[in-house]
């Protein structure tokens, strides 16, 4: 899965968003300090986003978009299905734990008014990368039927998510306890 390429502009003003929301959370997020960092007007901002609500949305896009980059290009590299899903979930919670904006969204500090981003409003998340893990799916078992590969694929998505949310112990341990759906769910 590749990127669409985005303007330096836009990628500037994403990468100043993502360090203001990961320091003030959305309700203090001023679009002039988003252009301030980058150097342009503050109606720059608003000519690109639209809305503090657009560049939030355009923020999470381009975040969930890096994310399943390496997610699905670990799905393919693997020799096994199952060790791709191994290498993409621990991928996954490592890059997360090292997440600044991840972090802040995650543990409540400074960004808890973006959880919704990846709960109740989480759907720009959750669809890609539902796509991303079915397409996988469909591909190591071209068999099944297309309806429960998308069951799969979104079960294991959700949980990642979860687990990204609660962890409820270390990465190795959630990664382990995904794997073992996923393998109830799937031929061996």
């Amino acid at each position: 899965m590749s990127r669409p390429a985005e303007s330096p502009l836009r990628e500037s003003l994403l990468t100043a968003a993502a360090d203001e929301l990961a320091a003030n959370g959305f309700s203090g997020l001023r679009m002039a300090d988003v252009a301030g960092r980058v150097g342009v007007s503050r109606q720059t901002v608003y000519n690109e986003f639209g809305t503090k609500l657009g560049l939030v949305q355009a923020v999470a896009l381009q975040r969930t978009a890096e994310y399943l980059v390496g997610v699905e290009q670990r799905l393919i590299d693997a020799p096994r299905p199952f060790d791709g899903m191994r290498d993409a979930l621990t991928f996954l919670l490592e890059q997360a734990a090292r997440d600044r904006l991840v972090s802040s969204v995650v543990t409540g500090a400074d960004a808890e008014d973006l959880l919704p981003f990846l709960t109740t409003r989480g759907l720009p998340v959750l669809l890609p990368a539902t796509e991303v893990v079915a397409r996988q799916l469909a591909r190591q078992w071209p068999d099944l039927p297309t309806e429960h590969v998308r069951q799969v694929a979104e079960t294991i998505v959700r949980l990642a998510l979860s687990h990204l949310l609660m962890p409820s112990g270390p990465p190795e341990q959630a990664v382990d306890a995904m794997l073992a759906v996923a393998k109830a769910a799937l031929p061996s």
